[in-house]
């Protein structure tokens, strides 16, 4: 069955992504769920856009970075403020803290939603750099908000935070710190710094490399939180697509393996072992990173058995959500979230972009 089903979910994934997106260039999380409609998060929004550059949709990916750039640029003072004050040893002000979490016009939410993250604006930069070489784009149309978003990640890029999950603040997480690297590597290959912060971000990239790959030596894969026991799938976007992780390395290789010990059932990947949210269902954009990472290193075989999961879980429009049930890590707190917010989301924009990913680096779908 599965080359033909491959072929046209990835057609009808990447035809909602484009049809979904905000005119002004933003991926709205997912459109019928009541805790994300209506916002755009900068690391959900990153790999959309890296997704649907891949498959050929270079408009979109460029209204996408252009709608971060355009946030990035509005809060540019504010930024030079927060640097100002971090280089005299002060707190950050609050207010120059950049959300996470935007409105589709680009503005924060001041709903109290928990938003300081860091790794989205590296993914960012990552997924902008990724565009511009795929496509043979001129990166000086992004020069003032590639600044920003160095000049940031400088200085609050290696500092606790909320994780991808918006979970265990306070820590510094292994994810985070991978996406901060990363794109503060790309912000210097794109070409448009000054010498003083390609400097600057040549050594934070260097800091930041060292703490994961320290950490991972100390255990023998990546995992969570820099300094404590316990492995989340999110690691895995550090081998692929990201590739911050060299393929070839051993903890590469490992951090695979202990994602399929521990968190991988019957083709689907849960979050981590704790997991409670929603009962702590399987992912399938994680799923799509486990595949992206199997390819990484050669699993081919690993990588194809991903893709079809993936396709298992779509609905008969061709939507994939959040997550799905059939084996919860937690069944009882299951209830916990459906009273809170209904069922889980579906659609998940996100979902639908790492299936896309996936399927263009095993030659599914065509750019």
């Amino acid at each position: 069955m599965r080359t033909r089903d491959q072929a046209a979910l990835a057609r009808r994934s990447l035809e909602l992504l484009l049809e979904l997106q905000d005119p002004g260039g933003a991926f709205p999380a997912g459109p019928d769920f009541s805790a994300y409609r209506g916002f755009c998060w900068f690391r959900d929004g990153a790999f959309i856009a890296d997704a649907v550059s891949a498959a050929g949709a270079v408009a979109s990916a460029t209204a996408f970075h252009d709608w971060c750039a355009r946030s990035l640029v509005s809060r540019r003072a504010e930024v030079a403020d927060l640097v100002s004050a971090v280089g005299c040893g002060e707190d950050p002000p609050e207010g120059a803290i950049l959300p996470a979490r935007l409105l589709l016009d680009g503005t924060p939410a001041n709903d109290g939603w928990s938003n300081f993250q860091v790794d989205g604006y590296g993914t960012w930069l990552w997924a902008l750099a990724e565009h511009v070489r795929r496509h043979g784009l001129d990166p000086a149309r992004w020069a003032t908000a590639i600044e920003v978003a160095v000049d940031y990640l400088v200085v609050m890029g290696d500092r606790p935070c909320y994780d991808w999950w918006e979970e265990d603040p306070g820590q510094r997480h292994v994810s985070t710190l991978g996406c901060v690297c990363a794109g503060l590597i790309a912000a210097v290959d794109l070409g448009t710094l000054d010498l003083g912060r390609r400097r600057r971000a040549e050594v934070a990239s260097g800091r930041l490399f060292a703490a994961v790959v320290g950490d991972a030596a100390k255990r023998g894969h990546l995992g969570k939180v820099i300094g404590r026991p316990g492995i989340d799938a999110s690691a895995l976007a550090l081998i692929g697509p990201i590739r911050m992780m060299p393929s070839t390395s051993r903890f590469a290789f490992a951090t695979i393996e202990q994602i399929e010990q521990q968190l991988v059932v019957e083709g689907g990947t849960h979050r981590y072992p704790a997991d409670r949210y929603y009962g702590g269902g399987r992912w399938p954009l994680l799923t799509g990173f486990l595949g992206l990472a199997a390819d990484a290193v050669g699993r081919r075989a690993l990588a194809t058995a991903c893709l079809d999961w993936i396709v298992d879980q779509a609905d008969d429009r061709g939507r994939l959500p959040e997550q799905v049930g059939g084996h919860l890590l937690h069944p009882d707190g299951l209830s916990e979230w459906t009273e809170r917010w209904g069922p889980p989301a579906d659609p998940l924009l996100w979902s639908s972009a790492m299936y896309v990913r996936l399927a263009v680096q095993l030659g599914v779908a065509g750019t």
